[in-house]
């Protein structure tokens, strides 16, 4: 959708450029209007490739400023080229552009090919000049903090939120542990001594050559019944809560059912691990899952879990909008995958790939006993 909308203003803005040279004037070679299309044309990329999308808009600009006439239009492509790299994290070459732009002078607005400013016309011009990239550049950055703003409200209360799930699941566990407890500790007990005198009573009866009563077979009967569904009853309330790495490929499944491609890949011999090891696990992959729907854009995700002798590897990567020169300041979600990681003796690492995209790498250890 976003890659639609900067086709757009792409099209819109080359337009714009070519049928007002157009009318202003006529005459110009072949090669200006291709340097107009290449400059204007490439910011459908600009959100992708902001970095070369300026580089590139600001070597057409300059260049086609150059063979034909300077002026303020041509640096509209150059300001929207600015925003969208400072707006993605960019400052650094979007000063550089900036400079590049401003030394060369070939923007002094006013001037035309034959024509050449006063001294006083050509600063007022250059300054004029600065003031449309300084704006460029603080309306990206306001932005850009602005986005980042609500993108930490936003993880804030969905940490909350998943923290309020994952007390009340501990509570729910808690409280069937404790049932459990209550009705081995008591059940149990009583339906055991039934079932016994119910069993003794029927071998003295037996012993003495007497018939058993047919009531004091189906007391023997209806308690060995009810043990064994006593037994199935505790063996539900002790289960875990169902979020280990065993789990992982029905989330991975919810995953790709909500819309997210994506697939999980296991290699080793997979074996029990420690119960807060399989749950740290499976809330990282949880998290990574959510921040990719998030924040990766059009992008797909692969999970793969690795069992090595002494440490179990969950690694989760995705071919999202995540680019190394921009780097990633770590939210709220990231900060809880670490404190978790920390917190097993393990290590995380994330960051963007180097071919574009993310990854999460949780290295836990789980050594076999």
């Amino acid at each position: 959708m976003r890659l639609d909308r900067d086709a757009l203003l792409a099209v819109v803005v080359a337009a714009a450029q070519v049928g007002g040279e157009l009318l202003l004037s006529p005459g110009l070679a072949p090669l200006d209007y291709a340097l107009l299309l290449g400059g204007t044309l490439v910011l459908a990329l600009r959100r992708r490739h902001p970095v070369a999308v300026l580089a590139v808009t600001v070597a057409c600009m300059l260049a086609y400023s150059a063979r034909a006439h300077p002026g303020a239009a041509a640096v509209f492509p150059v300001l929207i080229a600015v925003y969208t790299t400072v707006r993605q994290g960019g400052r650094h070459p979007a000063a550089l552009a900036g400079i590049v732009v401003f030394l060369t002078g070939m923007f002094a607005f006013g001037q035309d090919s034959t024509t050449a400013l006063p001294p006083r016309a050509a600063i007022e011009g250059r300054v004029l000049l600065v003031g449309w990239l300084v704006a460029a550049a603080v309306i990206g950055e306001a932005k850009r903090a602005w986005s980042h703003y609500l993108e930490q409200v936003e993880q804030r209360a969905t940490e909350a939120e998943r923290t309020r799930e994952e007390t009340a699941l501990r509570r729910a566990g808690e409280e069937r542990l404790r049932i459990a407890r209550e009705l081995h500790d008591s059940l149990t007990h009583s339906i055991s001594i039934i079932k016994v005198q119910a069993g003794v009573a029927a071998h003295l009866a037996r012993k003495r050559g007497e018939e058993v009563p047919a009531a004091l077979t189906a007391i023997q009967e209806a308690s060995a019944d009810a043990m064994r569904e006593l037994r199935a009853t505790l063996e539900v309330l002790r289960a875990p809560d169902g979020s280990g790495l065993e789990q992982v490929p029905d989330l991975v499944e919810r995953a790709r059912a909500a819309g997210l491609p994506a697939n999980v890949e296991v290699s080793g011999s997979p074996r029990p691990v420690p119960a807060e090891v399989g749950r740290a696990a499976y809330r990282i992959v949880q998290e990574a899952l959510t921040n990719i729907t998030r924040h990766a854009g059009p992008a797909s995700a692969s999970v793969r879990i690795g069992y090595l002798p002494d440490e179990v590897v969950v690694q989760i990567d995705d071919d999202g909008t995540a680019v190394p020169e921009h780097g990633h300041q770590p939210g709220v979600g990231l900060t809880g995958m670490r404190e978790r990681v920390t917190a097993l003796g393990g290590r995380l690492r994330t960051g963007p790939r180097p071919e574009g995209g993310f990854t999460v790498r949780a290295e836990l250890p789980a050594a076999q006993s």
